[in-house]
């Protein structure tokens, strides 16, 4: 794709981060820049690793390779490549090439004048993957408490930490995280469909303009937030969704070590059920 005539204007230096003009730099139609190369080389590191984890392991059906993390007797302490040290260097490339495009997002907005709202949503996404394959394990003190990489295996790790806890979905911060979850697919579903039957009008009609939007949901439920409420508001869930992922798996283990069914027992010892 050509460059459009306006892209011209914000393709000038400066706006780096690290590396200065050495890396500011375009291949075609994107931005490369020093984290761009830092990024390139992380996955590229990170998915030879995985083609060899999987090359080593018992199968190449895409189900089920499984690069598992060190045994829990390792600690947190560095494993053999082939006895979990594979997840750990894979572990690192991830952090490198998520961390590396974060920043690289960030030098884009620098470059356009923009805020850095991108690069801080997706950091909360970068945040919650941290927390479970460094932060708890660090909590608990070994590494084998990462999940595995791989499809099958990863959604056993997910299902057996349920029932390591009981009812998972007992968790107050799961409950937080869901709800938000649940609500930013409303929200956005809402919006959605408000801007496509604003600008989808029948035949011969003309394309209704954002008062006609506002009136729409101040008619239906006496409020409307807006053109530019909605989109803060959805940003606003959507991390908040992400941010109570990380927290709800966070305190299963460092903090609570029992089925979260038990600790609503504060609610039935509440003195006013007498």
């Amino acid at each position: 794709m050509s460059m459009l005539s306006f892209e011209r204007k914000y393709r000038v230096r400066g706006g780096t981060l690290l590396g200065g003009d050495l890396f500011d730099f375009w291949v075609g139609q994107f931005y490369v820049g020093f984290f761009g190369v830092t990024t390139i080389f992380f996955t590229l590191l990170g998915t030879a690793l995985i083609i060899y984890g999987a090359a080593i392991g018992p199968t190449w059906n895409i189900w089920q390779i499984n690069i598992a993390p060190p045994d829990l007797s390792y600690g947190l302490a560095l494993a053999p490549l082939k006895e979990g040290g594979l997840w750990q260097a894979i572990t690192v490339c991830a952090l490198g090439a998520f961390v590396s495009w974060a920043l690289r997002q960030a030098e884009i907005a620098r470059k356009l004048g923009m805020g850095l709202h991108i690069p801080f949503a997706f950091s909360v996404a970068i945040f919650a993957y941290f927390t479970l394959v460094v932060i708890r394990p660090v909590m608990m003190g070994a590494w084998g408490h990462g999940f595995p990489y791989g499809i099958f295996s990863h959604l056993d790790w997910v299902s057996n930490v349920g029932y390591q806890y009981l009812h998972f979905h007992y968790n107050p911060a799961h409950m937080i995280a869901i709800t938000f979850f649940f609500t930013t697919v409303l929200a956005l579903a809402l919006h959605g469909s408000l801007v496509l039957s604003a600008v989808n009008p029948d035949k011969g009609e003309a394309v209704k303009a954002p008062e006609h939007e506002d009136t729409f949901f101040r008619d239906t439920i006496g409020y409307s937030i807006g053109t530019l409420g909605i989109h803060r508001l959805g940003l606003f869930l959507a991390l908040s969704a992400g941010f109570w992922s990380a927290v709800c798996i966070l305190i299963s283990g460092p903090f609570w070590t029992r089925g979260w069914p038990e600790w609503w027992d504060w609610w039935l010892n509440l003195p006013v059920w007498g």
